[in-house]
């Protein structure tokens, strides 16, 4: 039993399932596409609220060293997504790195992972959405009624109208083709870094070097909580992280570490790239650079215009621009967070239909939800499916204190990708690789140990909710998709004779 479980799907016949015609993505993307993908879907609301929020309560202006330990750690993920991405130019990221790696029971964990992760991200996204829209409307004079706000504070039926429709459209664009994404994607983010560029100059006429003093603040120990609302890591070992000074860098690390999370996403289009082996590496790659340095420099600005401790906490970019007598800057920073939420909502939900098609495709899911439409070259069925789905949980759902989920699940494929690469360079040291990543398996090992390190940090409640999903996942997997594999019926029909 255990040799079916960990059957591993060759390369080879990874890439031939591709040239089929009714199951062949379109090739459209290019390394610039990719790049605005990367861009698109990093750069959020975290990057307007985080930066400040985690400058008051954790590092004070040391936070730009915190956004830079991140970025490292992301960065180790990163090359490990380059060097497979472009060895296996297929739709489904890490599930498909992992049916290559680690095997088909593996693989179906981490596909099951990636399906919650990115259809809550969507569904989050999309809620926070149409917060700012709401907002923006009451601004003009225009109400909806209770009833379609969502449910937060809601007195009865309550319904989201603005996300449910958000997702719906975005479904709409991603089942025409990838192409038109791409391309409203580059408008949507070539608006959202406008605003971004915007803030950090502006801002940078408003620094005062005394609000720097000091850099990195005296350390101050944290209590150790219990309960689920804990640190995993507290309920284990009662060790609790200390704010400010150098420590404190750290734990604003893993705070400030989720403004970074969707990079993994470009890898999901590896199929749909022109030249894969070239580009996948630098959309990925670039785009985690490119956020970096905004994301140090959007923290240098605002602990410079506004001493860390006067920082407010829902809106410290918004709020530090009115302290310096500017609050027309509030109205834009809002007006850049709701077009950014866009693209991000878009991405994540392309990402999320691109590893359920990859894994109806191997008989893991049903088969019917693998065939590209005739016109679009889409995977229109799962691309439907998830979208209307994804639109009533949205719709229906209060998500806030679910959001971790979806970080949980990141880090878990980061985990799966980094032990993905020293497996296949040992189990196939022959395969063509156009990207290598450094210092194998030193590099993949630290990587390994910073994601763990970063699920520690995270709530108890998190890790159960986690094991819930995962264990709903096995179930199905045994259930339905053990039986209908392609990989275990080709095999027996090679030994049927």
């Amino acid at each position: 039993m255990s040799n079916t479980l960990f059957r591993t799907k060759k390369i080879e016949q990874s890439i031939q399932d591709t040239e089929e015609p009714e199951h062949a993505l379109k090739k459209s993307l290019s390394a610039l596409d990719l790049t605005v993908f990367g861009v698109g879907v990093i750069i959020g609301t975290g990057i307007f609220v985080l930066t400040g929020t985690v400058a008051k309560n954790n590092a004070g202006p040391a936070v730009a060293l915190a956004f830079v330990v991140a970025g490292v750690v992301c960065a180790l993920a990163a090359l490990c997504y380059a060097e497979f991405a472009s060895t296996v130019p297929v739709a489904g990221s890490a599930y498909t790195f992992s049916y290559a790696s680690l095997g088909e029971l593996p693989a179906w964990i981490i596909g099951w992972d990636l399906v919650l992760e990115f259809a809550l991200g969507t569904a989050v996204v999309a809620v926070g959405w149409s917060g700012y829209i709401a907002s923006l409307l009451d601004n003009a004079g225009w109400h909806l009624p209770a009833a379609l706000s969502g449910r937060e504070g809601a007195d009865g039926f309550g319904f989201d109208i603005l996300a449910a429709a958000l997702v719906l459209v975005l479904t709409g664009i991603l089942v025409v083709g990838t192409k038109l994404s791409a391309r409203v994607t580059a408008v949507v983010v070539a608006v959202k870094v406008t605003v971004v560029l915007v803030v950090i100059i502006a801002g940078a006429f408003f620094v005062k070097g005394d609000n720097y003093d000091p850099f990195v603040p005296k350390a101050k120990p944290v209590e150790a909580g219990s309960g689920l609302d804990s640190p995993l890591v507290q309920l284990m070992f009662g060790w609790a992280p200390s704010n400010f000074g150098v420590m404190g860098i750290f734990t604003a690390a893993s705070v400030v570490f989720f403004a970074f999370i969707g990079f993994d996403v470009v890898a999901t289009a590896a199929e749909e790239t022109r030249n894969p082996q070239r580009d996948m590496p630098r959309g990925i790659l670039g785009s985690l650079l490119i956020c970096t340095t905004l994301y140090v420099a959007v923290s240098i600005v605002v602990t410079g215009m506004q001493h860390y401790t006067d920082l407010s906490v829902d809106a410290p970019l918004a709020d530090a621009f009115k302290a310096t007598g500017h609050p027309w800057y509030a109205g834009f920073i809002s007006f850049g967070a709701a077009v950014g939420l866009t693209t991000v909502c878009m991405i994540l939900l392309l990402g999320q239909t691109r590893v359920f098609f990859a894994m109806s495709r191997d008989g893991l899911l049903p088969r019917f939800f693998s065939h590209v439409h005739p016109r679009f070259r889409t995977p229109h069925r799962p691309t439907i499916l998830l979208g209307v789905i994804i639109a009533i949980v949205a719709g229906f759902t209060s998500l806030s204190e679910l959001a971790e989920l979806v970080n949980i699940g990141t880090l878990f494929a980061f985990v799966v990708v980094a032990v993905g690469v020293i497996i296949l360079r040992r189990t196939r040291p022959d395969l063509p690789r156009a990207f290598r990543t450094p210092l194998v398996p030193i590099l993949p090992i630290v990587s390994v140990l910073a994601s763990l390190w970063l699920m520690l940090n995270l709530p108890a409640e998190t890790w159960l909710r986690f094991g819930i999903w995962m264990a709903l996942g096995f179930l199905v997997y045994f259930l339905y998709g053990r039986s209908h594999s392609r990989l275990g019926r080709d095999e027996k029909a090679v030994e049927a004779p």
